[in-house]
């Protein structure tokens, strides 16, 4: 399973990496981060499959995803 950070107070609500999740486990928040943009969040961790397109594609570098071994 992976682990995922996401820095919300880097997120602008690009909605890039929402696009790109091939599970749809992102979602834009509905509480404003300290920039006023709605950041993203996960929905269901557990889904997430690790294959990190979320950070390739985030242009503000505020995802992260750990391998649990």
């Amino acid at each position: 399973m992976a682990k995922i950070i996401i820095k919300k107070e880097l997120c602008k609500s690009c909605s890039l990496c929402i696009s790109v999740c091939p599970k749809k486990i992102l979602v834009l928040d509905d509480k404003l981060n300290k920039l006023g943009f709605l950041p993203v969040k996960v929905v269901n961790e557990k889904e997430c499959i690790g294959c990190q397109m979320c950070v390739l594609m985030c242009p503000e570098a505020c995802i992260e995803i750990y391998q649990d071994e």
